[in-house]
């Protein structure tokens, strides 16, 4: 053993020597970050944490969820954990476009130098349809001021489009991928982008709820959000009706080719995160992902509640966890974890 530690320290002392002389770069195992400060779930408590989005940035998260008001608020944190007692800020108040009254299920994405929000609003009774606007900050602080700048031409004559985001294709522009009605089921539709506040034309239809696990108290595909892995892209997506304990994740696999064509996505034949009785999880669904701060985990933030009795209300709140791959490349959602247990923050969150 000593033998051993002595050549192991030689070698350290000859690569000090040729790094400092010599200037060769020697190669060093990556240093493993601390994981950052553990928290319990929920991680944001009611009534602002439905269909949440989260973003991390310059040594801050930045969150937005459903207020079900003509508010768009943000919190801000240095750490995962500390969103849990972050204060609110109304970055936006609706007064025109999409509506004046409900917004839910924001997006935060980053583009080119400045962030965007993409809502979905409803406008006073009998004012219109469901749809989705977007604001695009007037700086590249994602916590000051921004701008609206309209709605997304989604539907023809204006129908009704939510829940959506973007999605991004190596060799491709950027697209925007949400859910509507047009001519039958609730499904998901994929529109290209001519810029961060606009399509070039409208969607096409890529996925319909037509497996049973889809359609649990009504036939609903929606809050479809893109991840990345291993050269490969999923859409993953919120399906049954979030008025049941049944609202779960399912995933769609981009296989290559034009994305505005229903063939090149293949649908896995079972859900990807459902509900956990034994952990008193029910409905989790309406999520996003985020890299750690160093960039070595990938974790999930999504909506659920605590008792299989509530359904699309205030009552879900905002919980967060570690996923895992498979070996095939996809994601490993795991069990939604149970409230109370702790958590070890994202690694380098400090």
């Amino acid at each position: 053993m000593l033998v051993k530690q002595l050549r192991t320290a030689r070698r350290m002392v000859v690569a000090a020597v040729l790094v400092s002389t010599l200037g060769v770069a020697v190669p060093t195992s990556p240093a493993i970050a601390a994981p950052g400060p553990s928290f319990t779930n929920p991680l944001v408590g009611t009534p602002n944490s439905a269909d949440p989005s989260i973003a991390y940035s310059g040594g801050n998260w930045y969150y937005v969820a459903t207020t079900w008001s003509s508010r768009i608020i943000m919190r801000r944190a240095s750490t995962m954990a500390g969103l849990k007692t972050a204060a609110e800020k109304t970055l936006f108040t609706l007064t025109a476009g999409p509506g004046c009254c409900t917004m839910w299920a924001p997006d935060i994405q980053y583009t080119n130098g400045r962030w965007y929000i993409y809502f979905s609003a409803e406008p006073s009774p009998g004012q219109g349809q469901r749809r989705t606007g977007v604001l695009e900050s007037n700086t590249t602080d994602p916590y000051g001021a921004y701008t609206y700048r309209g709605i997304l031409n989604l539907e023809p004559n204006g129908g009704w489009a939510i829940d959506g985001s973007v999605v991004r294709f190596n060799g491709w522009p950027d697209h925007f991928v949400y859910s509507a009605f047009r001519g039958g089921e609730q499904s998901l539709f994929i529109a290209p982008m001519s810029s961060p506040i606009q399509v070039s034309r409208n969607g096409v239809r890529i996925s319909t709820p037509s497996l049973s696990w889809e359609r649990q108290g009504g036939a609903v595909n929606e809050g479809p959000y893109a991840l990345y892995h291993g050269g490969k892209t999923f859409l993953t997506y919120s399906a049954s009706s979030c008025n049941t304990p049944d609202y779960k994740l399912g995933q769609l696999t981009w296989t290559g080719g034009d994305p505005m064509s229903p063939g090149s996505w293949t649908k896995k034949s079972a859900p990807i995160f459902q509900r956990s009785d034994a952990n008193g999880v029910y409905g989790p669904g309406h999520h996003s992902f985020v890299n750690s701060p160093d960039g070595s985990e990938m974790w999930i933030v999504y909506h659920a509640n605590s008792s299989s009795s509530q359904g699309c209300g205030t009552t879900r709140t905002t919980r967060a966890q570690k996923i895992n791959w498979n070996s095939d490349g996809s994601p490993n959602l795991g069990t939604p974890v149970r409230t109370g247990v702790s958590i070890p923050g994202p690694a380098g969150d400090s």
